[in-house]
Order: C-alpha cells, then structure tokens, then sequence
C-alpha cells in the first residue's frame, strides 16, 4: 500500500488537515504508532511514518515512534497533503433528492461507504459524486473526501447532503456543529420499549476493551468521550421488536446504534453491538444489510438563501419487507 492511501482516513479532520486528540487513561502504557492507528483508522505503518516526519505533536513536541503514553497527553497530527488520484470518478447511479449550486442531498444506499479509505479505495459516494459534479465540489474535505460534510455508515441507509462549494461547506459545517441541522432516523430495536418516547444522553468514546468499536463512556477521567444526545418515540411495536423514529442531537460515530445498544435494545441487524443474534435475524439474513437503520429525514437552512429546508425518502424496499415480516 503506497502512503498516499496509507493516510487517506482519520475522523477528526479539520480543514488544515489537522487531528488532534486527548489520550484517555485506557491507553496508558500503548505505544504511539499503535494507538495512532486505531484512533485514526490508518495503517500502523503510516503512523509510524507520521511519526519519522515530525508530524506526531505530543504537548508541545515531536514524538518518537516508541514512545509510550502515560494518559492526559494532548496529541496534534499534521497530515500531509494528499494526492488527488486518490479519489477517481467512477459512473455509480445516485438517488438525488435536491440539487443546486450549492448543495447536493442524496438517498444514500446501505453497504455504499461514503468516501474512499484503505479496504475501500473506490465504488464510494465520493467517486459517484466526482463523476456526477465534477469539479464542483467543496475541497475543505480534502481530495480524498471532497464536499464530506457529515457521514453516515456503510450500512445506514439515508440522507446526506453535500457541498458544491467552500462557503456551503462551512455554512453546513457550523449548522452541524451549533446542532441546528435536524437529523431523524427510522430503526428497527430489539426488544419492546415500553416508555412511548424517551431520550439517551450519555457520552460516547473509544471502547475501552475493543478500540475498534465505540462506547458509552462513564468515566469522567476519560477525555475522549463526548457528549451525545438521542432522542427517541415509539412508532409501532411487534413481538419483540420496536420500530422507532430517532431523532440526534448531537452526531457522534456509531450514535443511535451505541445508545440503543446501551439500554439494552440494540439495533436489529447490527453485526458490531448485538442485533444479529435473535433467530428472526438470522432467518431474514438476506433482508438486513447490517443494522435496520435509515436516515428519514433531514432538515436545514440553505448556505445562501437562508431558506429552512425539509428532505424527506422513503424506508428502502429491504426494510419495508422486514417490517411486514415483523407485523
């Protein structure tokens, strides 16, 4: 694997290709390269390069690649620049729900990843987008993740919207961030929840014991974890299965699927925290593509206008059959 697609994913990218990170006390005694690799979902080896580059700022200084954390350090990861064939486009069809000069709204598919990473260098919305748009995309992302404003997983199916432009990009990025960009989504539970509506808040962090997967965090010690805010009502109820309208407050990684999770309903299907166990899950395999999530609805104020806008698609066919099965 050539470095250029070595570096090609990481979640706290800030437009000046900079990821900084807090190390919890679950990582105490780690070695750098390796904890660089799991937090920033890149290769150990391009960690280590990272590292030979200075690239690595551990309070204040350069790190050396065997360095050993003691907990509490303040990390700062520059990132070069990144090669611009790294993201080709690629004539993948795209549900289009809007579009305009400034903004696009897709129906993403379940099992489409939104932009290329290692495992995944192509077949991405990014490489639909490029070929779709163009040029006109926003580069804040990067050339890896032009016009990313938010992400939704691989197997969430739903809305997304993307900026064409710089300024639609920061317009959108302040509405995530100020939590004025609504975001509802449809998912199928485990287990019947008998309140008709409900809110998780709980902070969300690396799991402690699978660095891999995320967490509800209680440890206050721990600086990684942030807040997160789920809301939820009550659609319909089955035998043993709640459908349920999710509505985010905030919009951390794996959210609805971890605070489900947590209260002891996970998301039917979820392969990663616990919904794939049941017998209806494993008879309808060919019915769930991973979790039964879906991004409903989404609404937010157009960058130039100032228009408040309402997007709404419909529950994927997949989904719609679950759901007879289960009635």
């Amino acid at each position: 694997m050539n470095n250029a697609q070595d570096v090609t994913q990481y979640d706290e990218l800030t437009s000046e290709g900079i990821s900084e990170l807090c190390v919890p006390v679950s990582a105490v005694g780690e070695r750098i390269d390796k904890y660089l690799s799991v937090e920033e979902n890149i290769t150990r080896s391009a960690a280590a390069k990272l590292l030979e580059e200075g690239r690595v700022i551990v309070d204040g200084k350069p790190a050396a690649k065997n360095y050993t954390l003691r907990g509490g350090e303040n990390i700062t990861v520059e990132y070069p620049a990144i090669k611009a064939s790294d993201a080709l486009p690629q004539n993948i069809p795209l549900d289009i729900i809007f579009e305009d000069n400034e903004i696009i709204v897709i129906n993403k598919p379940s099992g489409m990843v939104v932009h290329p990473a290692p495992g995944n260098p192509d077949g991405t919305l990014v490489n639909a987008l490029l070929y779709h748009c163009g040029e006109s995309l926003s580069g804040i992302g990067g050339t890896v993740r032009p016009g990313i404003v938010h992400r939704i997983d691989k197997d969430t199916s739903g809305l997304l919207v993307v900026a064409k432009n710089d300024a639609a990009h920061l317009s959108l990025s302040e509405q995530l961030k100020t939590h004025s960009v609504s975001r509802v989504y449809y998912a199928v539970v485990c287990g019947n929840i008998k309140e008709d509506t409900g809110t998780v808040n709980a902070p969300i962090g690396r799991n402690p014991s699978d660095r891999k997967k995320m967490a509800v965090i209680r440890d206050t010690s721990d600086k990684s974890a942030k807040e997160a805010i789920t809301h939820y009502e009550v659609i319909t109820r089955f035998v043993g299965y709640t459908l349920l309208k999710c509505i985010l407050e905030t919009g951390r990684t794996h959210q609805i699927r971890v605070h489900m999770a947590s209260i002891g309903h996970p998301i039917l299907g979820d392969p990663v925290y616990g919904g794939n166990g049941s017998k209806f899950a494993q008879s309808n395999k060919i019915l769930l593509d991973g979790q039964c999530l879906h991004a409903k609805e989404l609404r937010l104020t157009h960058p130039v206008s100032g228009e408040k806008l309402r997007f709404e698609c419909d529950l994927p066919e997949k989904m719609k059959k679950l759901l007879e099965k289960l009635n």
